[in-house]
């Protein structure tokens, strides 16, 4: 299958699994928290599917982080209300930590735009460590969504 290229000025093509991996974990009737980690494959200059996880936490979402190197995560998590109910917000995190490469940075931030389309998540965050990525960031972002 060809790579899809959704912008003319897109800096990457896009593996068409990640297209469908996003898809499917968008419209999941699961019940359990879940994430899609997704690269840039450098010398392919491609978007690809780095890691999908099941029912992770977002303590452990954040301990599957490289340390030095920029990921895009969806991220479908359960979240419990005062009043009993329970939601599965849908976010895009684009992580981008201090001391990683400046060609990697740019290439990441240049394709950005493009894991947003092909995500279809409106929620859209960035963080520059990963241990900024916890329970009460994520409430506090998602808040604004309300």
């Amino acid at each position: 299958m060809a790579a899809v290229s959704m912008e003319t000025n897109n800096m990457c093509d896009v593996d068409p699994a990640v297209a469908e991996k996003m898809k499917k974990l968008r419209f999941s009737k699961k019940k359990t928290s879940a994430a899609i980690i997704v690269k840039i494959d450098v010398k392919e200059k491609r978007i690809v599917i780095d890691e999908e996880l099941e029912d992770i936490s977002i303590e452990e979402l954040q301990e599957e982080l490289p340390e030095r190197n920029p990921r895009y995560v969806m991220y479908s998590y359960e979240q419990k209300y005062d009043d009993g109910r329970v939601t599965y917000p849908l976010c895009l995190i684009y992580f981008c930590p201090e001391g990683c490469k400046s060609e990697v940075s740019m290439l990441y931030a240049g394709s950005k735009m493009s894991v947003v389309n092909i995500s279809g998540a409106t929620k859209v965050f960035e963080i520059r460590e990963k241990e900024m990525l916890t329970e009460d960031w994520l409430q506090e972002k998602v808040k604004f969504f309300r």
